[in-house]
């Protein structure tokens, strides 16, 4: 019966589910008012993204030729009939958020207004700044001569109705970009009677129309928002005689004028100007085609401005020092003597680049070796790792260009850091490298010494300040030696090693969780104790939820904790009811993949960069590191029963109860980000 077609959720059903998570999050009485539009905003970012890729990716299902197509666990088009209507019903939901924050912000006396609603004095002052900071920023095009690929996937367009009074027959259409790359969405007007003021980007251009098409002869206007979304899969040509570089650089053009797979536009836009602009842009009735409000791009309100009182916004929560590493005059020494783990955003992510500035500076210090897939825009890691260089160091990068959405970003800092000598990798055929490692070579009396970085989530100070992800550095003679194992295997992809400590994909990662599932399996058959603990990103590879089905009918005790997609059932008798699952969203992304296994009283535990899904395991260089000090294993317990006692911000994972919030001690209520961060809080007083 295990992993039955009945008993697999849809992938693409379940990640709506982790979206409307995010929406819960706006609607949630108990988050501040501001955040609650920044949560608004990352719920229409990760929509686009859905709709760029995945939605993009059923398309194809769609186009496909059946006898090419073989998934018995998706329907394409029944799945993108459920998706349309799913994600109708949230942009409801949405609606009705986005009108209640906005008017709880009016009781606060900050009002978000729009061009019909200012005074005479904002009027002129928006004026100003549109003359001053808009206007330059502005090319618009008339609708007639719209070519559908001169428009930029991901943008905001204002679709324009040009009239002359008394004239109908010299109607006119014309498209403006709102320049949200430029400036910001919202101004901040002049206070008036201590009320405070802002306008959208879009209602700044609608006001100020007249300047821009006037001396045309035009005196109506009437602008209504639109929007669309490309696929952004990529196709890579295998032309051998050309670069990898040169290849992903013609892939990110081929993206900019990739089909169309929404459309959202203003409801009351006139039908002749909506079906002229359908045309345009080669949209037809099959593609999805949304009816929505005055205003769209809602991601930008991920930036929405506090101009009122700081309890709009969560409590600070700065990143505490390490109790062990503040004591620690060198790093490497500290490593060299003990494991230590780093807790991002709890812990500071300052540790990382002193290391590497230490690294860099220390005359026995021989090379340093990296992975990076996502790099901050500011990168200090970068600097770091360029510093090193200069310093004469030996330092080899892996930046994995393939990472979606960065790869623009990716090729320029392969550029700047072979500019200053590092020796970047840019590619191994077939595969994308997702590991997060740090090896550095020290040259200690006679022999080469190593100390490695391992961790769950980027080398990136700007998301470290929100994904929580863990690190651990150490010196391990083992785990170090496997580190470099992989490094080699960057540069001599067909030359697999042997690996002794570390579980590294694509080679046998998923048979080695196989195999410490079946070991749980093989202890609850013998009556003793079997159980695991699990927090992942993501489970959907269906060989690990038959396995996760069979261990649960085996009476293994298993204990899940995901936050985004999940396709297996927990709870179903006779199949899944000794698997537990929850999912937790709040203030921070939870980002780390942590296992824990009874394994007949002497407990594993490892941290991983992987999720558990079919491309981690078969299409990337992914590493799951054991965690051996009995003091950093409790720590790790301590977080992950935490997170199991969640009964402000975990939900459950259900087949009937999808979504609904644990119930517990009312009295007694348990955000777990906010106790960990006590956890650690606690460490260093």
């Amino acid at each position: 019966m295990a992993g039955t077609k009945s008993n697999i959720i849809n992938r693409e059903i379940s990640w709506l589910h982790f979206n409307e998570r995010v929406l819960q999050e706006a609607s949630d009485p108990a988050t501040p008012l501001v955040n609650r539009m920044k949560f608004l905003g990352i719920y229409s970012n990760n929509l686009d993204e859905f709709f760029r890729v995945r939605v993009a990716t059923v398309n194809r299902m769609i186009d496909m030729d059946k006898g090419v197509f073989h998934d018995k666990y998706i329907n394409p088009r029944k799945t993108l009939r459920e998706i349309n209507r799913i994600t109708k019903d949230q942009q409801k939901e949405f609606q009705h958020i986005y009108n209640s924050v906005i008017h709880e912000l009016a009781t606060k006396n900050i009002l978000v207004i729009n061009d019909k609603e200012l005074s005479a004095g904002q009027g002129k002052f928006v004026e100003r700044y549109f003359r001053e900071h808009v206007r330059p920023c502005l090319f618009p095009i008339i609708l007639s001569n719209l070519k559908a690929a001169s428009l930029h996937d991901h943008s905001l367009y204002l679709a324009v109705v040009l009239q002359v009074k008394g004239k109908p027959a010299l109607e006119n259409y014309a498209l403006v970009e709102v320049p949200v790359n430029t400036l910001s969405r919202f101004l901040i007007l002049p206070s008036e009677n201590e009320k405070h003021y802002i306008i959208l980007l879009d209602d700044v251009i609608r006001h100020c129309m007249n300047e821009i098409f006037s001396i045309f002869g035009f005196n109506i206007f009437k602008a209504y928002a639109v929007k669309f979304t490309r696929d952004a899969e990529m196709d890579i040509d295998n032309d051998v005689s050309k670069s990898f570089i040169e290849l992903m650089t013609e892939g990110l053009k081929q993206r900019e004028i990739a089909p169309p797979v929404r459309f959202v536009y203003d409801r009351h836009m006139p039908e002749r100007l909506l079906k002229q602009l359908l045309a345009k842009l080669n949209i037809s009735q099959g593609d999805t085609i949304s009816a929505g409000g005055r205003y769209h791009n809602f991601k930008d309100f991920v930036s929405f401005p506090n101009i009122g009182t700081p309890d709009l916004e969560f409590t600070s929560m700065p990143p505490l020092e390490h109790q062990g590493l503040r004591v620690t005059k060198s790093i490497l020494a500290g490593i060299k003597e003990k494991d230590y783990l780093l807790h991002y955003p709890y812990q500071s992510f300052h540790y990382l680049i002193d290391l590497l500035r230490e690294a860099s500076l220390d005359p026995q210090v021989r090379a340093i070796k990296m992975t990076l897939y996502r790099v901050a825009s500011n990168s200090n890691v970068v600097n770091a790792l360029i510093n090193a260089a200069r310093n004469g160091k030996e330092v080899t990068v892996f930046l994995e260009v393939q990472a979606r959405f960065d790869e623009e970003a990716n090729i320029y800092w392969a550029g700047k850091m072979q500019e200053e000598g590092v020796k970047v990798i840019q590619s191994i055929p077939g595969y994308k490298v997702h590991a997060k490692l740090l090896l550095i070579r020290r040259r200690e009396g006679l022999k080469n010494v190593y100390y490695a970085g391992i961790g769950t989530g980027n080398f990136n100070e700007t998301t470290a300040k929100v994904y929580t992800d863990v690190s651990i550095f150490t010196a391990n003679k083992e785990i170090v030696a496997d580190v470099n194992s992989v490094f080699h295997l960057f540069e001599s992809i067909y030359n697999a090693p042997r690996f002794t400590k570390l579980i590294v994909a694509p080679f046998h990662m998923r048979l080695q969780f196989i195999k410490l599932l079946t070991n749980e399996i093989r202890n609850a058959k013998a009556g003793k104790d079997a159980w695991m603990i699990l927090k992942i990103n993501n489970l959907t590879d269906i060989k690990i939820v038959k396995k996760l089905y069979e261990a649960s009918e085996a009476g293994v005790k298993i204990k899940l904790i995901v936050r985004g997609i999940c396709v297996l059932q927990p709870g179903v008798p006779h199949l899944s009811e000794n698997i537990e699952a929850i999912t937790i969203v709040g203030r921070f992304l939870e980002h780390s993949r942590l296992m824990v296994f009874a394994n007949g009283g002497n407990e594993l535990y490892y941290l991983s960069s992987a999720d558990w899904m079919e491309r981690n395991f078969d299409n990337r260089i992914e590493v799951a590191c054991p965690i051996f000090d009995r003091d950093l294993q409790r720590e790790i317990m301590t977080m992950l029963q935490i997170q199991l006692r969640d009964n402000t911000k975990a939900r459950l994972i259900s087949p009937t109860k999808s979504n609904q919030y644990v119930k517990g001690n009312p009295n007694l209520k348990i955000n777990s980000q906010t106790e960990t961060y006590k956890f650690f809080k606690d460490k260093v007083l």
